[in-house]
């Protein structure tokens, strides 16, 4: 069966979701990238109340890709590599249990290979403390509001873009200049 342009999610907390989402978006492969929230237990979250910490929400990305162009195992490398899974509810400066690490998978399969591919980091000891990454089922995903969404592409010059979001981009460049998107 030929399934050309399947779609697939993904959905990755790896802290801020600017940052998350101007390098998912980079990928050949991604169709789209929408930062939101997810994980906690308040009904139609907002930014303030995720950003107080009270709603248990994170702040995620919901990455809609084609899996003929870009594998989930890519996507869960860049992830790993772009952001700290060994920090609790903490990504640099973000401190909060809504920048904790966590992957939401949407099928047992998203699962076992997020499982796989953790302890896999694990035996390699990749990193020199435990990984702290979440891995749960995904029960719901809140797009966040409308100023969130592409952030980066639309404040490039903002200081926070600046400052945390660019080297990281041109970190991801280095390292993985094979998956970004030939535009």
């Amino acid at each position: 069966m030929n399934s050309s342009n399947k779609k697939d999610i993904a959905v990755f907390g790896g802290g801020c979701f600017w940052c998350t989402e101007a390098i998912f978006e980079r990928l050949g492969g991604v169709l789209s990238v929408e930062s939101g929230y997810a994980g906690g237990s308040a009904e139609n979250p907002n930014y303030e109340n995720v950003s107080s910490g009270h709603s248990g929400h994170a702040e995620v990305i919901k990455i809609e890709f084609d899996s003929e162009k870009i594998s989930y195992e890519d996507l869960l490398t860049v992830f790993f590599f772009t952001h700290d899974p060994t920090t609790l509810n903490r990504q640099g400066a973000d401190i909060g249990a809504q920048y904790r690490s966590l992957i939401f998978y949407t099928d047992k399969e998203q699962q076992s290979k997020a499982e796989e591919f953790i302890k896999r980091l694990e035996d390699e000891k990749a990193y020199s403390n435990p990984i702290v990454t979440e891995v749960k089922p995904l029960e719901k995903f809140y797009p966040a509001e409308a100023y969130h969404q592409k952030y980066y592409k639309n404040n490039k010059d903002a200081p926070y873009c600046q400052i945390v979001i660019a080297p990281k981009l041109d970190k991801l460049e280095k390292r993985f200049s094979a998956l970004l998107n030939n535009k």
